[in-house]
């Protein structure tokens, strides 16, 4: 059962710690670029659960969650060994769309790997189309959006993909 809106930290949520997997690695000798697109999957499927939105949702409520953009940047290498953590930020939500920021750092050292900012739809799955929470989780989205808004934004929020200006 998802923990009550009134007990919600005014922090970002984070995942559990995680570990890199040996066919991760390429031949760079670090974590491959698709796969740190896992760790952060990983990351919010354990977010939706608090959220209610997680695969018992979409069984018994037919609703689902699907990623309609992304943006990752990827600052420092992970490597075999390396555990991991993510910290996710709701940034904002209406009542279809929820617009995530996601940090992935090295788990004891702290350092900043990567981010991921994400836009998600809610999704009616008897349709497959964009479709309203119900009542119930955007109350509880609402509940975690303003505990967020209480946490300083990470930077990197509302980046773009472009070459560094010349100056």
């Amino acid at each position: 059962m998802p923990e009550s809106a009134a007990s919600k930290p005014a922090e970002p949520f984070r995942s559990s710690i995680m570990q890199i997997e040996p066919q991760w690695i390429d031949y760079n000798g670090h974590l491959n670029m698709a796969y740190y697109n896992v760790m952060f999957d990983r990351a919010i499927d354990q977010m939706w659960l608090q959220l209610g939105i997680g695969p018992a949702y979409m069984k018994e409520r037919g609703g689902s969650t699907f990623t309609a953009e992304c943006h990752v940047r990827y600052l420092r290498e992970i490597h075999l060994g390396d555990p991991v953590q993510v910290s996710v930020w709701l940034l904002e939500a209406d009542e279809k769309r929820l617009h995530t920021f996601q940090e992935l750092r090295h788990a004891t050292e702290g350092w900043l790997s990567a981010t991921s900012e994400n836009m998600s739809l809610h999704i009616d799955m008897g349709s497959r189309k964009v479709a309203a929470f119900p009542p119930d989780i955007s109350q509880r989205i609402a509940a975690v959006m303003q505990a967020h808004s209480a946490v300083p934004r990470p930077e990197g929020i509302g980046r773009s993909v472009a070459m560094p200006s010349k100056k």
